[in-house]
């Protein structure tokens, strides 16, 4: 049985938020639209046809079953979906959209990209934010913070670790300033660095 945010606890945050077809689409919109010129995305959808029509179906398959557990936060403008300790994304229909969307002779770097950030991936009991967006305009005015310290207070309560992937140098020192290290760099083919981040709980 689900459990609702008050029992997390996260009742009060952008996180208490009744799970809907509505509210579902409303985060993936964002997703998307914070997404549009993120240089990993577009990397593997770099045309706006196939970034329309498949990155937000490997939005909804990289939650996972964050939607139903509640553990994706909203904001006007942002959006954040964590997984929670033994939560993990749907990763048949990840494989079945790259094999769908990303052009045959780039499936191998494609899966390559995702088997290097799965082997940085913590193995212990842990909280994971695949995606947090903020559409532009409104960025840097601490969205991402509001969507991320939920979890992290509940990760240091629990004594949990906490683990993302940043795309960006940018989100790089935003996550450091709540705590994140660097853990390596991902660098496969002609995409951007990627960089594993991880948070001991304080």
């Amino acid at each position: 049985m689900n459990r609702h945010p008050s029992e997390l606890p996260l009742s009060g945050t952008p996180f208490d938020i009744e799970p809907s077809a509505s509210t579902t689409d409303r985060a993936i919109s964002t997703i998307v639209r914070a997404f549009e010129a993120d240089t990993a995305v577009r990397w593997m959808f770099p045309d706006q046809e196939t970034y329309s029509e498949y990155f937000p179906q490997f939005v909804r398959a990289l939650s996972g079953p964050a939607f139903d557990e509640r553990t994706v936060g909203l904001l006007d403008g942002a959006a954040a979906i964590w997984l929670k300790p033994g939560s993990e994304p749907d990763e048949e229909t990840i494989a079945e959209i790259v094999e769908r969307s990303v052009p045959e002779h780039r499936h191998p770097e494609s899966f390559a990209l995702f088997e290097e950030m799965g082997a940085h991936h913590p193995t212990e009991p842990h909280w994971y934010l695949p995606l947090l967006g903020v559409e532009p305009g409104l960025q840097g005015k601490g969205l991402g913070t509001a969507l991320m310290q939920p979890i992290l207070d509940l990760c240091d309560a629990s004594g949990l670790p906490a683990y993302l992937e940043a795309s960006a140098e940018r989100n790089r020192d935003l996550y450091a300033r709540l705590g994140f290290e660097t853990i390596a760099t991902i660098r496969v083919a002609d995409c951007r660095p990627i960089f594993p981040m991880l948070r001991r709980p304080r």
